[in-house]
């Protein structure tokens, strides 16, 4: 049995998905949600407080605003948001995402042809 979508364009359902390194976290979200709630729902996962986490909007790098919405800062469905997190010097780590062709030789990787 599927859940009943809430209604109006701006309140359905969607995902967005959160990673760090080789983690990928999918999260069904609100676009009305805030980013702190957000957090608040990652925080059940890897056990880091909010205050130590940052979320950022990628592929433009965009931190987001714990207090606005995902709407308001334009996070779209299957969104991908890099997860940071504050290290021991008080400073946030850089963003660190592990794609599946970084593990892949050379070989493997689609490679372009060129028409001559």
């Amino acid at each position: 049995m599927s859940q009943p979508r809430p209604r109006g364009d701006d309140q359905a359902l969607m995902y967005i998905r959160v990673k760090r390194n080789k983690t990928t976290i999918f999260l069904q979200c609100l676009p009305s949600e805030t980013i702190l709630q957000i957090k608040e729902k990652l925080e059940e996962f890897i056990d880091q407080p909010v205050s130590d986490q940052r979320l950022i909007l990628m592929p433009n790098y965009q931190i987001l605003d714990d207090h606005k919405s995902l709407a308001a800062q334009k996070v779209e469905n299957d969104a991908v948001v890099a997860l940071t997190l504050r290290k021991d010097d008080d400073e946030f780590e850089e963003v660190n995402i592990k794609r599946p062709s970084d593990s892949l030789p050379p070989s493997e990787i689609a490679m372009t042809t060129s028409s001559t």
